[in-house]
């Protein structure tokens, strides 16, 4: 049987295959089969890698966060300071905590410390019905 030598649509198909894996080594970027193999496999870890960097990023805005707390010595941790900022209804994502807290300390210290005194306002007023309740 004689070879056959496939026309330009083919060609063009291969072609626009090969323009996605230029960036791959040895017969990843030549062989068309491995080539659509490779380029399936890059698209599930493009897939995957999106969340993982959603999650990455959480993680650095909370550590940063923590970090500042800590040094500052207004909370003991992290858990406690989110824990009073939702309780006092500020709402503030982690991500643009993060940048206050590394950017403008001052603004963060006046955030921490409104926290601070709102709930130990509270504690009193707590503490006060205690003890008229016990009297």
């Amino acid at each position: 049987m004689t070879r056959v030598t496939r026309g330009y649509i083919a060609r063009r198909r291969r072609r626009k295959n090969r323009s996605g894996v230029s960036g791959f080594r040895g017969a990843h970027s030549r062989h068309t089969r491995t080539i659509n193999q490779q380029k399936m496999r890059a698209l599930v870890y493009s897939h995957q890698d999106r969340g993982r960097k959603k999650r990455d990023f959480r993680r650095l805005w909370i550590t940063r966060i923590n970090a500042v707390i800590r040094e500052n010595k207004v909370f003991t941790n992290y858990s406690k300071f989110i824990h009073n900022l939702y309780k006092k209804q500020f709402l503030l994502n982690r991500k643009i905590l993060s940048k206050i807290a590394i950017s403008n300390r001052i603004s963060f210290d006046n955030i921490s410390n409104k926290i601070i005194k709102e709930s130990r306002g509270e504690e009193d007023i707590l503490n006060n019905i205690y003890s008229n309740a016990s009297n």
